[in-house]
């Protein structure tokens, strides 16, 4: 056997949403650090999420003089999520390195992610102990974040721990396998657990560009942690309305003690209204929780895919990147079948149906 072939391939998973101007300094980087590690080969694994500017146009012409650089293209923007279990999908590797554009995770500290993959480790996870690049507001909502999200799931989370990190085949098929259509990542590294190894950083800021989570979408990806691994929400307004129930009946026979002993005199309407309008104020958030829960439920009832590949491109031999496949692709992992009919197994069928009536 070639000793090539015996070299163990390393997939880098990159989503690129809107990173025309990150995308030369990111190979500029990279590709010397992954060519610094002996005995690997590599290929990089470059999911199009729905870019808007000259995003594929330059991933392309990247494929196009690298035959170890694809890219996979897809019909619209899914989000980061569906993006990474894209590249989950389209990994060929022994161990697979999820990593942004934006170069806020080091590439350098790959070298030593693979040596503790090596060592046996089947997760190497990297942690940010420095993130003074980031506003103050957002590290003290990631912060408040994660403590929320550990007291309510079962499922703890490392704080400060990202996409970036190495994982080991049977990671991501394990990963692959779940059925879940609405993915929080961060969750389900932390769900699937095998042994796992921390490498610490310092985050740097951005390479070029601006992040593509504003505050809105960065609330909802928060809702949809807590959802996708608690209940405790739910549970929660159990007890909010036995609270309430306790309250109004040690309330209402205070009211009739009152009434039998000093009569009834007529007040406290004011009192009466800001108490009505609180409980229902307190009900409405109840049936927010549960609408949370329900549309989970309704996304995860219609099973449609995670994703869409428009197209495939690798590089061919003559240096050009050419389109793996000119139609729309489905989820390896979710594909769906159309069967055809010939028309011979067609007029087959007709003359057995015309020999059964007969």
């Amino acid at each position: 056997m070639p000793t090539y072939a015996r070299k163990p391939l390393i997939s880098l998973v990159v989503p690129f949403h809107d990173e025309e101007e990150t995308i030369d300094a990111f190979f500029a980087e990279t590709l010397p650090v992954l060519e610094s590690v002996a005995g690997v080969r590599f290929e990089i694994v470059c999911v199009n999420d729905g870019s808007r500017d000259r995003t594929l146009d330059r991933l392309l012409a990247v494929s196009a003089g690298d035959p170890r650089v694809q890219v996979v293209d897809l019909t619209r923007r899914f989000g980061k999520e569906a993006a990474l279990t894209a590249g989950l999908d389209e990994a060929a590797g022994a161990a697979v390195i999820l990593i942004d554009a934006d170069l806020q995770d080091p590439p350098a500290l790959i070298p030593a992610m693979i040596e503790h993959w090596r060592g046996g480790a089947e997760v190497v996870a990297a942690k940010r102990t420095d993130r003074m690049c980031d506003p103050y507001l957002q590290r003290a909502a990631a912060a408040l974040y994660y403590r929320v999200h550990n007291a309510l799931s079962e499922v703890e989370m490392p704080e400060n721990v990202g996409d970036f990190r190495l994982m080991d085949r049977e990671v991501v098929d394990a990963l692959r396998a779940l059925p879940e259509r609405r993915r929080f990542m961060k969750g389900l590294f932390a769900w699937v657990g095998f042994r796992t190894a921390i490498v610490e950083y310092t985050r740097a800021p951005r390479s070029g560009g601006r992040s593509k989570f504003s505050g809105w979408r960065r609330w909802n990806f928060a809702l949809e942690g807590i959802t996708s691994f608690s209940t405790v929400p739910l549970r929660m307004w159990t007890y909010v309305g036995l609270t309430f129930a306790m309250l109004s009946l040690a309330y209402g026979a205070f009211i009739v003690v009152r009434t039998l002993l000093y009569g009834n005199p007529v007040h406290g309407y004011p009192s009466l209204i800001s108490v009505v309008l609180f409980v229902g104020g307190v009900q409405l958030i109840g049936i927010g929780v549960i609408g949370e829960y329900l549309g989970r439920i309704y996304h995860e009832s219609k099973q449609r895919p995670v994703y869409l590949v428009r197209r495939r491109y690798r590089a061919e031999r003559d240096g050009a990147a050419q389109p793996a496949s000119k139609l729309l692709q489905f989820p390896l992992k979710r594909a769906h079948t159309v069967r055809r009919r010939t028309p011979m197994a067609s007029a087959a069928g007709v003359a057995v149906r015309k020999a059964s009536l007969k």
